[in-house]
């Protein structure tokens, strides 16, 4: 623990380059908490807070430019391949949409403090073709405010921080033993978090296959698209005959259809989360005949892509 103790005093804006470019593109790294250290460090004089300010300011922006390219050119891939490695993933895409569809440009400011959603923000503004002088004007606004929030901790707290650091020195290596032991704990609770979500949003699926033969039979069922327009946007992909209804309009659906109706519900996040909650949500109306789609939109041009680009459109009244 000296050894790291040493390491801050000697490299300390090398180390918050190195440890805040890490975390932006993606690396569990407690970046936050070494940027109040820093500041606590800074304070006492330790090396100078506007080298770590700007240190801390160019790796977000460095970071987030690699996501940016790869959304701009890769698109919705590349957000679902963030999600999926997220501590967060069934909530991260839709998050991440409706931030970017409401407040534009300004959400990579306000995206730097939505855990689950930071990292997603750049790769979804560069998919919406944002222009680069916009998407580096929020960056640097953005870089700035999350940076200094956390120096400015540190320097307001500098004496707890020196104290905090002198205490883990003396302990040595148990208080790293103890630092990783929290870790642990957070990340089990994440998981155990996201496995009981998972298990209440458990509910039958339809396969792609079942679902081409319901669309090619007397009664089709009601096939609804639950993704954000904004994911719209990204991905114009679309199940034929598929009604586009937001997750927070489906309560809103219920009173147009009647409750024994057939209904497919389906989105492109991970898990199908979206789409079971508001299967779940027609099921709390009445409805008995409503599944999720398995896998989603991906799962469905995976398996049929020739299909769908030869054979023909679901009937019109699949969409009423």
């Amino acid at each position: 623990m000296n050894a790291l103790v040493e390491l801050l005093l000697r490299h300390g804006v090398l180390l918050v380059f190195a440890v805040t470019l890490a975390a932006r593109v993606g690396a569990p790294v407690p970046a936050a908490p070494l940027l109040v250290v820093a500041g606590g460090l800074a304070a006492a004089g330790s090396f100078s807070l506007g080298a770590a300010l700007v240190a801390a300011v160019l790796a977000n922006i460095a970071g987030d430019a690699v996501w940016f390219v790869g959304g701009r050119h890769y698109g919705h891939r590349v957000m679902r391949l963030l999600c999926r490695v997220s501590l967060s993933p069934d909530s991260c895409v839709r998050r991440s949409e409706l931030l970017i569809g409401r407040w534009g440009g300004s959400s990579l400011v306000a995206a730097k403090f939505v855990p689950g959603v930071s990292l997603v923000a750049a790769p979804m503004a560069g998919a919406l073709d944002m222009p680069w002088r916009t998407f580096l004007l929020f960056e640097l606004l953005g870089g700035a405010l999350w940076s200094g929030v956390f120096l400015g901790l540190g320097l307001v707290f500098s004496r707890q921080i020196e104290q905090v650091l002198a205490l883990m020195a003396a302990a040595g290596t148990q208080a790293l033993f103890a630092l990783l032991g929290a870790l642990a704990l957070l990340l089990a609770w994440r998981f155990w978090r996201r496995r009981r979500a998972l298990r209440d949003a458990a509910m039958p699926r339809v396969g792609v296959a079942e679902l081409r033969a319901l669309l090619a039979g007397e009664a089709p069922p009601l096939v609804v698209d639950v993704r954000p327009a904004s994911s719209l946007d990204i991905d114009a992909r679309r199940i034929p005959g598929a009604r586009h209804v937001e997750l927070a309009a489906v309560a809103a659906l219920a009173g147009e259809l009647h409750r024994e109706r057939d209904i497919v519900v389906y989105c492109n996040c991970p898990n199908d989360v979206s789409a079971a909650q508001a299967a779940r949500v027609l099921q709390d109306k009445g409805f008995i005949n409503v599944r999720p789609l398995a896998g989603g939109l991906d799962a469905w041009f995976a398996a049929h892509e020739a299909a769908l680009d030869d054979g023909p459109a679901a009937p019109a009244s699949a969409a009423r």
